[in-house]
């Protein structure tokens, strides 16, 4: 196959891309913010899981990670930052394409 048999490629984030990171920017994109353990019940990720993703996402700029105490117990809190935002629309819109121009 040669690579115009291929068709046009296109430009996925893969760092959205990635079940677990996909599912974590889905969240955060349609609330404010989240806390923690709100997001390991929704993503069904352990705390190590969850917490190593979040790294990569905020090292990306991607979220936002804020510290803080409750009660004498640390609560963490993520938030989408604006480059987030548009990075999830334009993953959303490239996906959006792949499937546009399938055959029925």
């Amino acid at each position: 196959m040669s690579t115009e048999d291929r068709g046009p490629t296109i430009d996925i984030d893969k760092l959205i891309h990635e079940p677990a990171r996909l599912v974590i920017m889905a969240q955060l994109y349609v609330v404010e913010e989240a806390d923690f353990i709100f997001l390991m019940h929704k993503t069904g990720l352990t705390w190590g899981n969850l917490s190593s993703h979040m790294s990569k996402l905020e090292e990306a700029g991607y979220i936002e990670v804020r510290k803080e105490f409750l009660d004498k117990k640390p609560h963490t809190i993520l938030k989408l930052t604006q480059k987030g935002q548009d990075a999830f629309t334009e993953y959303r819109k490239a996906i959006g394409q792949v499937f546009k121009d399938l055959p029925d």
